[in-house]
């Protein structure tokens, strides 16, 4: 199966950027990428003390499940000299019930995006966040949902997404 390779060249530093589809054996690494993202948002709620490490198993089974069905899109963006990956992002498709705000009840949402800090400021999310959206826009998303990190936000903003009106509010059982 063939896995395209998109070259995004970033209009503020002619950088190009080689976004490419994750494959089985990028797992453990969008794993160490996810783990630093939940690190990186610190916290109770991200981290909590419980947690253990079994839900990155239990993460590495989605991911490979996902992946291999096509359910979800995760992008990679390879370290140099082929070191790991500098960069990841993944979404998804949800289908919700139709609703005047909301056309077809076809909901994408971005999972995440995180860079390594040593691959940051490169271009690498805004050329992962454009390949999502094309994707998104692909499946017919009548909307894309995100939560955005304090540092994350202004790159969200620049491209097109703005405050959701509904409150969130969350229950653990």
């Amino acid at each position: 199966m063939s896995h395209p390779i998109r070259n995004h060249i970033q209009p503020q530093d002619q950088v190009r950027v080689r976004v490419r589809q994750a494959v089985a054996g990028d797992v453990a690494e969008l794993v160490r990428l996810r783990a630093l993202l939940f690190g990186t948002l610190g916290g109770e709620y991200f981290n909590p003390p419980s947690a253990g490490d079994g839900w990155r198993d239990a993460l590495a089974g989605v991911l490979e499940r996902r992946i291999a069905d096509g359910t979800m899109r995760a992008l990679v963006v390879d370290g140099e000299d082929g070191h790991g990956l500098a960069a990841c992002g993944i979404g998804s498709v949800e289908q919700r019930l139709p609703g005047p705000h909301l056309r077809n009840g076809r909901v994408g949402l971005v999972i995440g995006v995180v860079t390594a800090p040593a691959y940051r400021r490169r271009g690498y999310s805004r050329a992962i966040m454009r390949d999502l959206l094309d994707w998104f826009r692909e499946r017919d998303a009548a909307r894309v949902d995100l939560f955005a990190s304090h540092e994350g936000e202004p790159l969200y903003r620049e491209l097109g997404f703005t405050d959701h009106p509904d409150p969130a509010m969350y229950w653990r059982p």
